[in-house]
């Protein structure tokens, strides 16, 4: 197998293994959903005596035997081969997953290169009478069916869940969404094609971007 070339590069890509876009993006909403501060604590103790020592774990055993997820269960117990093909399934179903949200977030960043940005007014062709303007404006009356731009601009714009019908209709493909995936999927591909002398470059950003966009 191939070995790292830095140590810096091995620390780095299990940092950004242990910190994604989940405690970027959802951990703060699961937080105040869940009381605030007194989640934090177990959380914390949670994190302490079941997340790190389990984490632990498979980082030592990965790095002893030098194996993938699969054949490392198999060589501790063969009826535990299970295991490695449950990770791979899980992981595969998490890069599906948070691919999408980040092809989200490359359609709104090529979005908020115009002009005048699109989720700001309810003057749109996607916009509804419910749509309620709050900015630049003092006095707004806001009920229960008044929606906001930004609200309207992800869900009509980008989701067009308006020309859903159901889960059994889920309606057409959006090509702009399905190009935004395809690029990060290729992104995605060309930071791993050569194994760990590729992604131990690309942790450099992936693995610190998430602290620069908390600070």
């Amino acid at each position: 197998r191939d070995k790292w070339s830095k140590k810096m590069d091995f620390l780095l890509s299990v940092v950004g293994f242990a910190v994604d876009l989940g405690n970027v993006w959802r951990f703060p909403y699961i937080c105040y959903q869940n009381g605030g501060g007194a989640f934090l604590i177990p959380y914390t103790l949670m994190a302490v005596f079941g997340g790190v020592p389990l984490f632990y774990m498979e980082l030592a055993l990965g790095q002893f035997h030098r194996t993938g997820a699969i054949p490392i269960w198999k060589r501790i117990c063969p009826i535990f081969k299970g295991i490695g093909f449950a990770i791979c399934i899980i992981g595969l179903y998490v890069s599906f997953y948070y691919n999408t949200i980040i092809a989200w977030a490359l359609y709104y960043f090529y979005s908020s290169l115009s002009g005048t940005l699109p989720w700001a007014s309810c003057d749109n062709p996607w916009n509804t009478p419910n749509c309620t303007n709050y900015f630049g404006k003092n006095n707004v009356t806001w009920t229960n069916f008044s929606r906001s731009p930004a609200e309207e601009f992800y869900t009509r714009k980008v989701l067009e869940i308006q020309k859903s019908g159901g889960l059994y209709d889920v309606g057409g493909i959006r090509w702009q969404l399905l190009l935004c995936l395809f690029l990060i999927f290729t992104i995605v591909y060309f930071s791993l094609w050569k194994g760990v002398k590729t992604s131990g470059k690309v942790v450099w950003v992936t693995a610190t971007l998430p602290y620069i966009v908390l600070l």
